[in-house]
């Protein structure tokens, strides 16, 4: 493979002007996420210290192998919902290591309301198991939950894609074969009480850690019966009398000790051989990404130098350089793994379509996995591209890439609008993970389109009805639909309704990548096939 060859200077007042604006909005970023990371109200830490527990990020640092990674998911998740109430979605989510193996990991978090399940928080826990189906990922579970947050009961509980959705992936997870540790830190109150009830095995710590459907408050109201928690769910009564827990702890790190080593017996999976070679770092600076993406979303850049300074050695074979270059597709390395990558550079037209659909059928006949970059505006429209059939092309390009077998990455670097978000596997197409920049927007449309199109609308409703057109009323619509556009098109508003698996900062995205191939490969490829192209 050939290194790139950078066109970028780095003294140009365009990428001193690129680099400035992008470090601002990284210092905005990474001020968010310390907060939903770290912020808590004193009496909340310090309840937990009077109960001798743990904040919920010590207990995975001890938990995780030293030196290696843990690659964070929706860190940011609810973070513009519920006033701000429930930071990272009272959860914690990410793939690390534990005794030699890819895990996934999920801990609540009990310096929020005591670890109450917000509707995003179940969202989030959800997403978390989809990914451990997906990819044959074990899951270790640190449970501390005071239950659903019964004020939003309604979006909690009955629906498909709710609590109970929870328990079926669980028990999918036992049917695959694919191991659950629970680790009870705290109470396991009603539902929650199901996950360790059906983990493969479970630790409880003596004291702290309860499990039990209905509390003691519950059991007394329903029946009269006064009973404390160690007598109704506590460690000695489940380990010794009722077998629901496996093994009693005396302390979170006894319990952690525990779980290290149930995890140490499992079996390590055979992964498919994806074809691999020696990794080696870009050959350019990945913090010049800085300097290189617009302060504009509208301002052109070119995906070459972004995907230079993302794969090993800054290599790549461009698969038809000079067809289609709206789309670049090519072969490179990330991590050692070998991957075909999609990047857009301009809207997709016809002949762009038809090679991004021809290259992912390359990918998925060698068995290579797919990177797709989205910078994308959408399908080219106008009555030109219906006639030479902009529709059925676009059609075989999400074709091909919904019925891939191989896995799918999806990272959203600037923007993502109308279809074109469908052919570059927008996160209805089941890509294995999704990440995106601070810069990132995503909708239907830019907020200046959608505010022109209402006004638009509004302009020949007022011709219809009268025959006067109100400029005040015109720009008033056109003002609130833009404002309301702009924030819901942030990417602070998709991570936060989870539709993708969290903002990550530019230069630590070929870690991300890499982490995310690497647990990619522990499940067997999918079935290949395709449905009908429309020719």
């Amino acid at each position: 493979m050939r290194k790139i060859q950078s066109m970028i200077s780095t003294a140009s007042p365009d990428f001193r002007t690129y680099d400035a604006h992008n470090r601002r909005i990284l210092t905005e970023f990474r001020e968010k996420q310390e907060a939903a990371r770290h912020s808590r109200k004193q009496r909340d830490l310090d309840r937990l210290e009077k109960q001798g527990k743990m904040r919920p990020r010590e207990r995975i640092e001890m938990l995780l192998d030293p030196g290696t990674p843990f690659l964070e998911l929706s860190s940011l998740a609810a973070n513009m919902a519920y006033d701000g109430g429930s930071p990272s979605a009272s959860s914690i989510v990410g793939i690390g290591v534990v005794s030699g193996r890819e895990v996934m990991i999920r801990a609540d978090d009990p310096t929020i309301k005591g670890g109450a399940w917000y509707p995003l928080t179940i969202k989030k826990i959800v997403r978390a198991l989809d990914i451990a189906i997906e990819n044959r990922l074990p899951v270790i579970h640190l449970c501390d939950s005071a239950g659903g947050f019964l004020q939003l009961q309604s979006d909690l509980f009955p629906d498909k894609f709710m609590g109970g959705r929870i328990f079926r992936n669980q028990s999918i997870l036992s049917k695959m074969g694919v191991k659950q540790l629970a680790l009870v830190f705290g109470h396991c109150t009603a539902g929650g009480a199901y996950i360790p009830g059906l983990s493969d095995y479970n630790v409880i710590v003596r004291g702290t850690g309860a499990v039990f459907l209905g509390g003691p408050p519950l059991v007394k109201a329903a029946t009269g019966e006064e009973v404390s928690v160690e007598e109704l769910g506590g460690a000695d009564m489940h380990t010794s009398v009722s077998g629901s827990c496996d093994y009693p702890a005396s302390s979170e790190a006894e319990a952690i000790h525990i779980g290290r080593e149930i995890v140490a017996q499992w079996e390590r999976p055979k992964k498919w051989d994806c074809q691999r070679e020696t990794p080696e770092d870009p050959a350019y600076d990945p913090d010049e990404l800085y300097g290189i993406i617009p302060d504009d979303i509208k301002k052109h850049f070119d995906m070459r130098e972004v995907i230079a300074r993302m794969v090993d050695g800054s290599r790549f074979h461009e698969y038809q350089p000079n067809y289609g270059t709206t789309l670049i597709c090519g072969f490179a390395h990330i991590w050692g793994y070998k991957v075909g990558i999609l990047a857009n550079n301009g809207v997709l037209f016809n002949d762009s379509s038809l090679k991004g659909a021809h290259f992912m059928e390359l990918c998925n006949q060698n068995n290579t996995p797919l990177v797709f970059l989205q910078n994308i505006t959408g399908y080219m429209i106008g009555r030109e591209y219906e006639r030479r059939g902009i529709t059925k092309d676009g059609a075989k390009m999400i074709m091909a890439q919904s019925c891939s077998h191989v896995p799918k990455f999806t990272v959203m670097c600037n923007g993502s609008f109308g279809a074109g978000n469908y052919g570059m596997c927008g996160r209805a197409f089941d890509g294995r993970f999704m990440f995106c920049w601070p810069n990132h927007q995503i909708g239907v449309m830019g907020g200046d389109q959608a505010a022109n199109t209402l006004a638009e609308v509004k302009i020949n409703q007022m011709k219809r009805n009268g025959g006067v057109v109100d400029e005040a009323e015109v720009q008033k619509l056109w003002e609130e639909t833009r404002s309301a556009y702009q924030e819901q098109l942030s990417a602070y508003y998709s991570t936060s309704q989870l539709w993708d698996d969290g903002i990550i900062d530019p230069v630590d995205t070929r870690n991300a990548l890499g982490v995310s191939i690497s647990a990619s490969l522990n499940a067997p490829l999918g079935d290949p096939g395709y449905g009908v192209f429309r020719f």
